[in-house]
């Protein structure tokens, strides 16, 4: 917490260091417009922000914006206590998971009336604006698209003399992983343990033809499903292909803290737009390729928007807060300075422009992208509300069943009985 409240203090002052350079000399009445942004990321994604929104307030000096950033475990429960307040920030960096919930709490603004004026998203695909519609409504802008990608250390793989994990079944990957432990005495793991992961365990299930929520917003999955996720798990542990739960306890969910940026294990389980963030931090080359497959005959992958920008119900700065948004998604300039951390663009023009500057790293992703398209299946159905409390509750669980408090079948039993009672009562 010390660390994430330091950082947004640094980020905040950052912020507004930029915004009085580019005010300058104006006088104060020049300024007409004070947008509160709120995002989550890395290092690596709040100096990318900071440079759009350095480059926003040159060109449009009568606009403020303050940025305030958080890690994806706190940013949440700040969000969801600020939109109680009725003081959540203007522009919102919102995930999928999520914006159904907003949305129908009625704390986003509907985006439809700026479609074609301020907001010029036409060249976007079908798909890519039905992902951020909720009941027919736009909440969303698609920043980027993404797909799941497991992100890993390739020295790690060529030292132990292993081939590195690439499109394999879950029963190759887990061999792989315990090969490179083995290799490297022990002391570094050939993957994190994903248990407490949604997004591998989506992925899971999806590959068994379940999902983790029904169309109609009751969970998609029996409590054999989450049982045999945890035992899958519990089986890497022993084998040591995963390390032990006192030393996965280390990873906070975010990328700074992960065991592959540690330096204590070789695999993270992310998305494609993650892999840049965690390049920076890395040292090693980082390979980027599908999660492991197998569960089922069904694909686990599918095309989200990486994130979106929402904006708030109560903003009284919405049109301001569109306009920057725009020039992140359809400004040339403004999308280039963003890169591929968020996301391929979904622009088609803009998506080329932005390619044809990225650097090994951003067209790895890009490349990545392309390789998944054609083996995806279709975007589930958005999350319904309480599902950030569930997501909360696996890690929760799971990490019982790490440190041997719950057997992997009462960890499936409790998952389930848990996350039916948060929906019920969401």
């Amino acid at each position: 917490m010390t660390h994430d409240l330091n950082r947004r203090t640094l980020l905040k002052a950052a912020l507004g260091s930029a915004g009085l350079g580019a005010l300058g000399s104006l006088p104060a009445f020049a300024q007409d417009a004070r947008v509160r942004l709120y995002w989550w990321g890395s290092k690596e994604r709040a100096d990318r922000t900071l440079k759009a929104v350095s480059l926003y307030q040159e060109r449009n000096p009568g606009v403020k914006i303050d940025g305030e950033t958080l890690a994806w475990g706190d940013y949440w429960p700040r969000l969801a206590t600020q939109a109680a307040g009725r003081n959540a920030p203007d522009l919102i960096q919102m995930d999928y998971r999520y914006v159904a919930e907003y949305a129908r709490r009625g704390a986003l603004l509907p985006l439809d009336e700026f479609v074609g004026k301020s907001l010029d998203i036409g060249d976007f695909d079908k798909a890519s604006l039905d992902s951020c519609k909720v009941d027919g409504k736009l909440y969303g802008i698609n920043i980027g698209n993404n797909s799941n990608a497991l992100i890993y250390n390739k020295a790690a793989f060529q030292k132990a003399g292993v081939p590195e994990p690439i499109d394999v079944t879950w029963d190759k990957f887990f061999e792989l992983a315990a090969a490179v432990t083995k290799a490297h005495n022990g002391e570094y793991f050939g993957t994190s343990d994903a248990s407490a992961e949604e997004v591998a365990f989506e992925n899971w299930l999806r590959q068994r033809g379940k999902a983790l929520y029904t169309e109609d917003g009751k969970l998609g999955l029996d409590e054999k499903d989450a049982s045999d996720w945890f035992a899958m798990w519990a089986k890497a542990r022993e084998a040591k292909a995963c390390p032990p739960a006192d030393l996965q306890a280390l990873d906070k969910n975010n990328i700074e803290t992960n065991l592959l940026t540690q330096g204590r294990a070789a695999c993270a389980f992310n998305h494609s737009n993650q892999y840049v963030g965690y390049q920076v931090l890395n040292k090693n080359p980082l390979g980027i390729t599908m999660y492991p497959q197998g569960a089922g005959p069904n694909p686990g992958h599918y095309l989200k928007p990486s994130m979106m920008w929402s904006i708030y119900a109560r903003s009284k700065v919405a049109e301001p807060a569109v306009k920057f948004a725009n020039f992140t998604v359809k400004d040339v300039d403004g999308a280039k300075l963003l890169g591929v951390e968020r996301g391929v663009p979904a622009s088609p023009k803009v998506r080329e422009a932005v390619s044809a500057e990225l650097d090994a790293q951003g067209k790895l992703v890009v490349d990545f992208i392309s390789h998944v398209t054609p083996k995806v299946g279709p975007i589930p159905p958005a999350p319904p509300k309480g599902a950030g409390e569930i997501q909360t509750m696996l890690r929760r669980i799971s990490e019982q069943v790490g440190f041997g408090r719950l057997s992997t079948a009462d960890g499936g039993k409790q998952y389930v009985s848990e996350a039916q009672a948060i929906l019920s009562r969401a």
